[in-house]
């Protein structure tokens, strides 16, 4: 074994020494830096876990150890094998003090081996693409231990980077910088953030990627058999993203009785990243769960591959974008239903924080009408001065007699408008 442990080492090292480094740069806050806990990557297959973990390891610029359990010649490791790999990192290498393990979720029993290590003062960084197993394990045995980040797949801001185009006062302010900021944001919107497909655009690696999660990581991994009720579950998810549903109605449309049975597939699902429930905020967490829940999909490309649209929806595109910016942003995000319906509420702390309703357009005095009081009444039932009307176009200020302003903002401006604190 540690031959073959030995051989898998250096065919990584070399791997990554020829990997061309001119990736687009992700956020990497301070304490992820500075912490001394276990940094703990998560975020779905393909979406630059492993890129993030590099540029981590750049910016660290200390001698260290990495190793990627998402390797087929790991099959028998077991939990014994790590203090083989351990032996082999200091027979090549030498002592160092921090690790890199990528995909170490693979391994049984993964979590008391990190437990040791960082027991033994080392530093830590791990990834992984399971929500569930991830979190029963550190749950388990690292409580205390570690910082969780989850990442997603490109946001716009580095959409643009990867194609090279600034964000500056002349493409915020002038027209024809403007203009190229809606085109590119319509190409984004339609084609989703996964970094590999949008550098070749082939649509047989969306199916790949798809085909590696439904198969390895929800069916495979969860002991299922019915293959025809997930794949009929997620192309009906996909073909009605940001629309209300229940375990009832899915159940009926899949053809699955017990509700129960599709409560377990939509959390197997979710726990792979590809989908989101989001639930009708209310501070009864028995009527939250009661409540119907609304589907979002990780990225706009999956939709488009295996949801059924007649037309182009972009109002679902635009929708689901902004719901994963809102994610992407580490925000508690719910939808408020009353007498009439806000998108997304935030919740920060205790406190309702913010109201954001999305639509495509305002061309409308009806459609007008009904978000500016969707939008209005969330604010009124949680004292929020202000609240926002998020839109593919259209920017205006919309003053109240009660001193309440709803701002109408393009989703492209809201997005470049946002600055994550270090």
């Amino acid at each position: 074994m540690k031959d073959l442990l030995k051989q898998i080492i250096l065919e990584q090292q070399e791997i990554l020494h020829a990997q061309n480094k001119r990736y687009v740069q992700r956020y990497i806050a301070d304490e992820w830096l500075q912490t001394s806990e276990i940094l703990i990557i998560s975020g779905i297959r393909r979406c630059g876990k492993s890129v993030l973990m590099q540029q981590i390891r750049d910016r660290l610029v200390e001698k260290d150890f990495f190793f990627n359990f998402d390797d087929e010649r790991l099959a028998n490791f077991k939990l014994d094998d790590f203090q083989k790999l351990q032996e082999c990192f200091v027979e090549l290498f030498g002592e160092q003090h921090t690790y890199y393990f990528d995909e170490i979720q693979n391994i049984e029993g993964w979590e008391r081996f990190v437990r040791r290590l960082y027991n033994a003062g080392n530093k830590i960084v791990i990834t992984g693409s399971n929500a569930r197993m991830l979190s029963r394990e550190l749950g388990t045995h690292l409580t205390g231990r570690y910082i969780q980040v989850e990442i997603y797949p490109f946001s716009f801001q580095e959409y643009l980077a990867m194609n090279e185009i600034p964000v500056n006062a002349k493409t915020l302010y002038t027209t024809t910088g403007r203009a190229t900021m809606v085109k590119s944001f319509v190409k984004y919107m339609e084609c989703g953030g996964f970094p590999k497909f949008l550098q070749d655009g082939s649509v047989s690696y969306l199916t790949s990627l798809y085909e590696s999660i439904i198969y390895r990581d929800i069916l495979t991994r969860n002991g299922l058999t019915n293959e025809k009720e997930m794949l009929e579950l997620m192309f009906y998810l996909a073909s009605n993203a940001t629309k209300r549903v229940t375990y009832s109605s899915l159940g009926k449309v899949v053809g699955i009785q017990h509700p129960d049975t599709i409560k377990n597939y939509l959390e197997y699902i979710q726990q792979t990243y590809l989908i989101f429930q989001l639930f009708r905020y209310d501070p009864s967490v028995k009527k939250q769960m009661m409540s119907p829940k609304k589907i979002y999909f990780v990225d706009n490309a999956i939709i488009k591959r295996i949801g059924f649209n007649a037309t182009e929806n972009n109002g679902v595109f635009l929708e689901n974008l902004v719901f994963i910016e809102l994610k992407r942003r580490g925000w508690d995000v719910y939808y408020y239903a009353d007498k009439k319906e806000c998108d997304f509420i935030v919740r920060k702390g205790l406190h309702i924080s913010d109201a954001y309703q999305v639509t495509l357009k305002m061309d409308s005095p009806q459609t007008r009408e009904r978000e500016i009081a969707g939008v209005r009444e969330a604010m009124q039932a949680y004292s929020l001065s202000k609240g926002y009307i998020l839109t593919f176009e259209g920017k205006e200020t919309i003053n109240f007699d009660d001193g309440t302003i709803v701002e109408v903002v393009p989703v492209w401006e809201w997005i470049l408008q946002y600055k994550p604190l270090s």
